[in-house]
């Protein structure tokens, strides 16, 4: 027997043990709130960006970093429910613990190769998985994978660097992936999308908002060696690197804590299926209770609060990656005219 009940964000259906969220509107009425939210929230995090870049980092990542790892993987566990499941998943699950165990284990050439050459383990799993009926593509795969695996290892500083500012970059890929089921507005979504993923960082590294950037101090020399390329390290550049990562990491958070909380109740009540242990609040309970006491650590020892940070946030980094080549390769959820999975 079938019911339905009307919620804040859709219409919510049960039938046979199964939950469908439909998005409403539109988006008809998210069609303008989420670009409208999102502009005023570039505005705000780029200005705080440009004038604090090392304070902007250091307090997003103590206040929203864990919060955002919880909801990202509620998010993904939710709406690609039908990739992230059986044996696929263990395999996942087994080469991102290695890589925890990488970061965790005093820090040597050996760590830093093993990390390595598990984050192209998962990329080959995840081409293996969705291109095991075309065995020429999954070739050719294996090939690309192979030869970036080899510059990685030549150039495992520059790896990191890339790794690093291409995880703010994931987000793009998501929000390009969820504006599928828009009925109206997509293309100013997504127009600010790309707005704030690519054109503002770039401006930033070529120097066009110079004249707002506060000056730098000791944080910032300080984190400009994890978020600068090798060649530009100890010049100009640094400073500007470092603000690029505190605009795109605050904004990554945003998505995360707001946006898709907001405008994707699908992904969570999926998740909530598979984890009721975690329903509603408790997820938020749990992101904020851990982020609580990660930013007292983060208070009063920095260093040993980013290396827990790291090895916590390795799951849903890494996970992001499959996920997206996944969704590239056709085997992601697909959008209906309601908007929904």
């Amino acid at each position: 027997m079938a019911s339905a009940v009307r919620t804040g964000t859709g219409t919510r259906s049960t039938a046979g043990g199964s939950l469908h969220v439909r998005r409403l509107g539109g988006m008809g009425a998210a069609g303008t709130g989420p670009v409208a939210g999102f502009v005023l929230a570039t505005a705000i995090v780029l200005a705080l960006s440009l004038r604090m870049p090392a304070g902007t980092a250091v307090v997003g990542l103590a206040s929203l970093g864990i919060l955002h790892n919880v909801l990202e993987l509620r998010y993904m566990a939710g709406r690609f429910e039908r990739v992230l499941h059986g044996p696929f998943l263990r395999l996942l699950a087994a080469l991102i613990t290695g890589i925890v165990l990488c970061r965790v284990l005093p820090a040597s050439a050996g760590t830093r190769d093993g990390e390595i050459l598990l984050a192209y383990g998962l990329l080959a799993a995840a081409c293996v998985h969705a291109l095991r009926h075309r065995p020429a593509v999954t070739a050719a795969a294996g090939a690309v994978i192979a030869t970036a695996a080899t510059a990685s290892l030549s150039f495992p500083d520059y790896h990191f660097v890339v790794l690093t500012h291409l995880h703010n970059v994931v987000p793009l890929l998501f929000l390009w992936e969820w504006s599928r089921g828009m009925r109206r507005g997509r293309r100013a979504f997504r127009a600010v999308q790309v707005g704030w993923v690519l054109v503002i960082p770039v401006l930033i590294l070529s120097g066009a908002f110079d004249g707002l950037t506060g000056s730098g101090s000791g944080w910032t020399d300080r984190l400009s060696v994890s978020y600068t390329p090798p060649a530009w390290q100890h010049t100009d550049a640094g400073l500007r690197f470092v603000t690029v990562f505190a605009f795109m990491a605050l904004m990554h958070y945003l998505v995360w804590v707001w946006f898709m909380p907001r405008y994707a109740p699908d992904a969570a009540a999926a998740f909530e299926r598979r984890v009721p242990v975690l329903s509603g609040r408790r997820a938020w309970a749990l992101g904020l209770g851990a982020g609580a006491a990660l930013a007292a650590l983060f208070v009063s020892d920095y260093d040993q609060g980013t290396s827990l940070y790291a090895a916590l946030a390795t799951y849903h980094a890494y996970l992001e990656f499959p996920v997206l080549l996944m969704l590239v390769l056709g085997m992601g959820p697909r959008a209906t005219a309601g908007g929904s999975a």
